[in-house]
């Protein structure tokens, strides 16, 4: 059996992952105590994640500290230069590294962003699931999650929760 690749992540009403400048102060609106939406069950669930270089830097950046030190971590780059003892940066063919991780034994494969990977993802044919927290604000402008031109995917919903919040969860299957 093949390992799933998900998308976890969350997004304006509008379809924004991030407001201008990489602001994610709109994920405040619905932090609460105690609540993680899910995360927890969904991130042991996985063994290995998939990042884009930008998105990884920010996080870094912004915590000081590599959030995923416990899963085998790709950082998809440009830069083939750099090393790290505790991720793996890649500069390869990113088909070529979806299929084999795929194609290995483990569990899940998280892709936690940002657009660029998910997109290229999407037009690889490589995203199994998505993992849709959409958060009850419209921003107008930003870093937009889906991009023009991408190929027609159908989805099935295998399960949606919503919160006190405002925040609804999705979950979709996408189908080949």
């Amino acid at each position: 059996m093949s390992r799933k690749v998900i998308v976890y992540i969350a997004s304006s009403l509008d379809g924004y992952i991030a407001a201008p400048n990489d602001d994610l102060s709109f994920l405040d609106a619905v932090q609460v105590e105690g609540e993680d939406y899910g995360y927890a069950a969904f991130y042991s669930s996985i063994d290995t994640v998939i990042i884009g270089r930008k998105t990884y830097d920010w996080v870094r950046a912004q915590l000081g500290f590599n959030p995923h030190k416990d899963k085998k971590t790709y950082v998809i780059t440009n830069d083939s230069s750099k090393t790290s003892d505790e991720v793996t940066y890649y500069s390869g063919d990113l088909n070529h590294l979806i299929t084999k991780l795929k194609s290995s034994e483990g569990l899940a494969i998280y892709c936690d962003g940002g657009a660029q990977l998910v997109n290229s993802l999407l037009i690889g044919g490589h995203i199994d699931e998505i993992i849709m927290s959409v958060i009850p604000v419209v921003l107008g402008d930003g870093i937009r999650l889906f991009h023009e031109k991408l190929p027609k995917a159908q989805l099935r919903l295998l399960h949606s929760k919503s919160y006190e919040t405002g925040l609804v969860q999705l979950h979709y299957q996408v189908l080949k």
